[in-house]
């Protein structure tokens, strides 16, 4: 039996919807809280696709859970806008067992309206632009270098935030500081660095390389402080390769959205509307999350959900 996809949350009878985003649709918790609702939907290359992949949302959902609470551990001044992963009470009965695993609650906060991308290797647009202009973001690299190779230090490449419907565009860092300011701008590098170096390494530890991955912002405008938001270190989110398939000079397998990204980008289908993924490709996307999600979390996605948490010993990725 074919498992079941949740591609709306439908809470609008329940709750003031605030806006439906790609993947999340969000409520309204009173003045100070809001609910973030992760579907089942797929994006890519800005276009929501047809059909969904089954369990992503709870996927996205519980891994944004445990890198938050690995991070502030790890980071002493990480701070996140999560609450709990509690329903509301308004949520009714029976639609509980649809959104459980699925929902965070979290902190009303002004949004820095830039993707805090951070690049640890040469790919996806920064290696479209190397080729041509031999910078990323605005930023020269040295000659030579070669598609899918690490660079000398990660690099913070912010975009612009697009509203519904548009399209995020690649920003050099300095542009970033111009729109958010630059006390907060800086801030913002120093910790989205920070970060990213601390996921790096534990997903290291794990087979993973994350070649990179994006970070959002949130500003607590009554303390002047900085926290993060959104999903964090998700398969949507970041490039997450494999390290004993890893080989410079050709583009990585991988366990997140990009391959579903090869698949429209090899049919000419990137950036059509009304696009249905086919039941293979759906399952290999679905299990290729899965993956990712127990590698790094060191239990199986069932355990998680289960709240089980002590530690699972997995086998070593396959060579």
């Amino acid at each position: 039996m074919a498992e079941r996809v949740l591609l709306h949350s439908e809470l609008t009878d329940h709750l003031p919807l605030l806006g439906t985003g790609k993947v999340r649709d969000l409520y309204a918790l009173g003045d100070d809280r809001l609910l973030f609702v992760a579907t089942d939907r797929i994006s890519a290359y800005d276009v929501v696709l047809k059909n969904g992949i089954p369990e992503k949302g709870r996927i996205l959902t519980l891994l944004s859970q445990w890198w938050m609470s690995v991070l502030a551990e790890a980071i002493p001044e990480v701070e996140t806008h999560l609450i709990s992963l509690d329903l509301p009470t308004a949520v009714p009965e029976h639609l509980r067992p649809a959104l459980q695993d699925r929902c965070m609650q979290v902190r009303r906060l002004q949004v820095f309206p830039i993707e805090a991308i951070v690049r640890g290797y040469l790919t996806g647009s920064a290696w479209k632009e190397y080729q041509a202009k031999g910078t990323v973001h605005g930023i020269p690299l040295p000659e030579g270098m070669r598609e899918s190779q690490g660079l000398p230090e990660p690099l913070f490449t912010p975009s612009t935030k697009a509203d519904a419907g548009g399209t995020d565009e690649n920003i050099h860092p300095e542009e970033a500081l111009r729109i958010v300011g630059e006390g907060y701008g800086k801030r913002i590098e120093a910790l989205s660095l920070k970060l990213y170096k601390t996921a790096r390494d534990h997903a290291a530890k794990r087979g993973i390389i994350i070649a990179d991955t994006k970070f959002e912002f949130g500003l607590d405008s009554a303390r002047d402080e900085i926290l993060l938001i959104d999903e964090v270190l998700t398969p949507d989110s970041s490039r997450f390769w494999p390290a004993s398939h890893y080989q410079v000079g050709r583009p990585q397998e991988s366990f997140d959205k990009q391959y579903v990204r090869d698949y429209l980008t090899a049919r000419g289908l990137q950036g059509k509307e009304g696009v249905e993924l086919p039941a293979d490709v759906v399952h290999e996307t679905s299990r290729r999350y899965r993956e990712a999600f127990e590698r790094l979390v060191g239990k199986t996605f069932q355990q998680r959900r289960g709240g089980d948490e002590s530690a699972a010993e997995l086998p070593p990725l396959a060579s």
